[in-house]
């Protein structure tokens, strides 16, 4: 039987000139086997304790100015892992173990990250709600065939005010018409994965609106042209 335990912390900044609301949030959860504590930017992971390579991870987005944290940090996350692990029994031996409740989560969302563009480099992202414990495991296919193992380019598994998670994952893809990628969810409370597919479909450039503005105008500058011209004729014969 496995437990549980979250503790999260949200500190919330503003910029009085601008009134920018970011949210800052420090997470620390435990269970029988597993780990986790970070610390997050408005979503963006800028800092993840690696229980299994025991050391501290600073994967931070390139369109931010990078932050360092303090060297022990990772000792501190430690010690904050065991103190999780303590409260957890406490909490169990309160609660008598009771079973805890699993929710599976909703069907994942597919996007690319930047507008299509054949042959140019992209991202799809994979964002997956609404699901209790986190976290979850996702890999990728393109065109049936797996491409990515569970946890690429995974962020940190975020709650929201309901005590559901989400989580995002990411692919980097070159889009080719036609190629068909899929997202396929793992969870506890899952009988098979969740799956979610997204093809590759770029409009090319076409003429279509152009031509019929273009026809539009010829038109109407046809009109304007066989109008003049009867009324001109009429006038001259109306002299008569």
């Amino acid at each position: 039987m496995k437990s549980f335990l979250f503790l999260v912390f949200f500190f919330a900044g503003s910029d009085c000139a601008f009134y920018d609301v970011h949210t800052d949030m420090d997470m620390v959860g435990c269970s029988d086997i597993d780990g986790e504590d970070f610390n997050s930017l408005d979503g963006e992971d800028m800092w993840v304790a690696d229980f299994n390579n025991k050391r501290g991870v600073e994967p931070q987005p390139s369109f931010v100015d990078h932050i360092s944290y303090p060297k022990d940090s990772f000792e501190v996350a430690y010690r904050a892992l065991q103190t999780c692990r303590y409260n957890l029994n406490v909490t169990r031996n309160a609660l008598k173990d009771q079973p805890p409740k699993f929710d599976a989560p909703a069907l994942p969302v597919i996007y690319p990250r930047d507008q299509e563009a054949l042959g140019e480099k992209n991202t799809l992202v994979c964002h997956v709600s609404g699901f209790f414990p986190a976290p979850v495991k996702v890999h990728w296919t393109k065109n049936g065939v797996r491409v990515a193992g569970p946890g690429r380019g995974a962020s940190s598994a975020i709650p929201d005010k309901d005590g559901f998670f989400s989580q995002t994952f990411r692919l980097d893809f070159t889009p080719a018409e036609g190629d068909t990628y899929s997202c396929v969810v793992e969870h506890v409370a899952l009988d098979r994965g969740l799956t979610t597919f997204w093809t590759v479909n770029v409009d090319q450039p076409g003429i279509g609106p152009t031509v019929f503005c273009a026809l539009g105008l010829t038109v109407g500058l046809f009109g304007v042209a066989t109008g003049t011209f009867l009324f001109v004729k009429g006038n001259q014969y109306g002299r008569f």
